[in-house]
């Protein structure tokens, strides 16, 4: 490969597309435009787990983002990551565990109300072969819309007709207080008015758990607050195997795992949600343990790697069942 430079590789380019030019027209195969539903599954120890889908966010983001780095010390962090300065690529990736006994979902996607490019979750459902009525149980990790949304259709039904819902009870006593409501800055409004709209009609069959709790076989809530009040990430096991479902610990992995001490504007007390986040990623680093964060890219599932300023991600690699 010696002498391969950017140059030489587009003179070689045209090249091809000259030859390909002198050829008769193949038949027309538009492409499609879109990508297919996407859902993976893995093993940890006896359970079953199926990664699913919702689809990203291209969130635009100001000087505001990072509320104690620059836009400039941010944007370096997108490119140095192969990405677009000024737009953070948010994907959402729910975990499915299958018990044996149990369907248990953990966060509910964004109902598509996030952007055309979302509310992929259904369609992943589809393509895995599991109707939502076949769900158990929902345990939802803090309030956020792209954790709850899910829950309930365009027409306010409920998508998953059989699930109990669980949710932590510090997020149900910030998200559902009137008076919290009524003191609450107009950028947060929108959220306490839409933790209302989901869960207000079915509050009655609302299950509230105190983080720290055992919500089913093999699967632990873990307090993470920070992010939001009551902010809960779950530890999963099975025989001798286990995961860190990190929830929004991170957020982006090129950003907050990277440059672990920087507090991101949605971090409703940043100072709290870094030393989570460093206490977290420092286990998992420690224990070589197994991770799922709802947002990274998908299937959303690695590990975590010290560096000397901060944290890495090491993908999975796609494996047989």
């Amino acid at each position: 490969m010696a002498g391969l430079t950017r140059r030489a590789l587009l003179a070689g380019s045209s090249a091809a597309a000259a030859t390909l030019a002198s050829r008769p027209a193949p038949a027309a195969a538009p492409a499609s435009g879109r990508q297919g539903p996407g859902f993976y599954r893995s093993r940890l120890g006896s359970y079953e787990l199926t990664a699913l889908y919702d689809g990203t966010w291209f969130r635009k983001i100001d000087a505001t983002f990072v509320r104690n780095a620059s836009s400039a010390e941010v944007d370096k962090a997108l490119t140095d990551a192969f990405l677009q300065p000024g737009i953070v690529p948010t994907s959402f990736t729910a975990l499915l565990v299958n018990t044996g006994s149990k369907l248990i979902l953990i966060d509910a996607g964004t109902g598509g109300q996030l952007g055309p490019d979302t509310g992929a979750l259904p369609g992943a459902l589809a393509a895995a072969g599991i109707e939502p009525r076949a769900i158990d149980a929902i345990l939802i990790s803090h309030f956020h819309p792209d954790h709850i949304n899910g829950i309930k259709d365009k027409d306010g039904n409920k998508v998953f007709a059989n699930a109990e819902i669980m949710v932590p009870e510090p997020e149900w006593a910030f998200w559902m207080d009137d008076s919290r409501l009524g003191q609450a800055p107009d950028a947060m409004r929108p959220q306490f008015l839409n933790a209302r709209r989901i869960f207000r009609d079915i509050a009655g069959e609302v299950k509230r758990f105190t983080p720290g709790k055992e919500l089913a076989p093999g699967i632990a809530s873990i307090p993470a607050f920070g992010h939001t009040p009551g902010h809960t990430a779950f530890a999963v096991a099975s025989g001798n195997q286990s995961m860190l479902v990190l929830s929004d610990t991170t957020n982006h992995p090129w950003l907050f795992a990277r440059h672990p001490l920087w507090q991101g504007s949605f971090d409703i007390d940043g100072a709290m949600a870094v030393e989570t986040r460093k206490r977290m990623l420092d286990r998992a680093a420690a224990d070589r343990m197994l991770v799922q964060g709802y947002h990274f890219p998908f299937p959303a599932q690695g590990y975590i790697a010290k560096t000397a300023s901060g944290y890495d991600v090491a993908p999975v690699m796609w494996r047989p069942l």
